[in-house]
């Protein structure tokens, strides 16, 4: 399997099983983000979906569902074994073999962090059941390491929306609406991932010049993106016909052509966003509460004047002043430091 090396990037022509065991050394890569094949006769997903399939380059491989519970434990297996300690892995799946994945991925170290749901636009069209317009994102990390989760890539811990809720932590909800891509009159894969999906993954799970895998890169979405955001590319395509015509735009393709693109994050000012309180910390927090309270301050009011004063968020200060007692008004002059430790 001779490899392609555009841009300090590697990928290979070739199953990504045999290709990962022989090419990609043992922790190595610091985020996969894969597709793999569903197992529902994809090659035939036209027959479903009212477009042009003229062009869509031909040779998809699909695998047969009798073989996907086996097929999926030994790619994951590898994806497993090239992820670094601390490296992460997002594998888009439908609910058909969803449970083959999951199976596959209970077999291995692999830990659960998230399991998002991507809701996208125009599903199939039924009469007599709901219409499917979903994916499931299973997000992994490999144990061992510090994983890497850019907080405030994408949004500001104190960023906040017209009617002011946190983008933040709207945006890291496990509910994603984002649509799919339509690319009338280009090469196309049978099934690609959107780029503002793959922006979002890789904003928060990987940095610059990072290695980012794909061992189903079909269209190369997942590398054009990573490319495209000053990240390090690999991974493997089965149908040749496929890698050909892809490879070519790889080549053309300028890295960090996405970034200009990308929203500025205003960073959070806290200078002591999650760190465990102390007990200075603690008697700050009630001498400053009495104080606000006794003068008439509001809840709202009150919170944000002692989270400046901690430089905490204001979740933490609330957390605080519940788990110590504060808000409960009858006792909270009563209270002494030393009932809190």
């Amino acid at each position: 399997m001779k490899p392609v090396i555009l841009h300090n990037s590697t990928f290979y022509n070739g199953d990504c099983i045999s290709g990962a065991t022989e090419h990609i050394p043992d922790n190595s890569v610091d985020l996969i983000i894969t597709d793999p094949p569903y197992g529902i006769n994809g090659d035939k997903l036209h027959q479903h979906y009212n477009r042009n399939e003229e062009f869509v380059v031909e040779g998809y491989v699909e695998i047969p569902q009798k073989e996907y519970a086996e097929f999926s434990e030994k790619w994951i297996r590898e994806a497993e074994r090239v992820l670094r300690p601390g490296g992460s892995i997002y594998i888009v799946s439908g609910y058909t073999n969803l449970i083959d994945v999951l199976n596959a991925l209970r077999k291995t170290t692999l830990k659960e962090i998230n399991h998002i749901i991507w809701k996208y636009n125009f599903g199939v069209f039924t009469r007599q059941k709901y219409v499917s317009s979903h994916y499931h994102i299973l997000f992994y990390e490999k144990p061992g390491g510090n994983r890497t989760f850019n907080l405030e890539s994408r949004y500001g811990l104190d960023e906040k929306s017209e009617d002011n809720r946190s983008l933040n932590n709207t945006d890291r909800e496990d509910v994603w609406i984002i649509n799919r891509e339509y690319k009338p009159g280009q090469l196309k894969n049978k099934n690609e991932l959107p780029t503002k999906l793959l922006i979002k993954m890789i904003q928060y799970s990987s940095n610059e010049g990072d290695l980012v895998c794909d061992f189903f890169l079909g269209g190369f979405s997942t590398a054009k993106v990573a490319l495209g955001l000053n990240r390090r590319a690999t991974g493997f395509e089965i149908s040749k016909p496929m890698f050909d015509a892809k490879i070519k735009e790889i080549e053309m393709l300028k890295p960090g052509c996405l970034c200009p693109s990308l929203r500025h994050s205003i960073p959070s000012t806290l200078e002591n966003p999650g760190k465990s309180w102390t007990k200075e910390d603690l008697s700050h927090l009630q001498e400053g509460y009495s104080r606000l309270h006794s003068k008439g301050t509001t809840k709202k009011q009150l919170i944000a004047q002692l989270g400046e004063e901690l430089g905490r968020g204001r979740w933490s200060i609330e957390k605080a002043l519940k788990k110590n007692g504060f808000a409960q008004k009858k006792r909270e002059s009563k209270k002494t430091l030393s009932e809190f430790m």
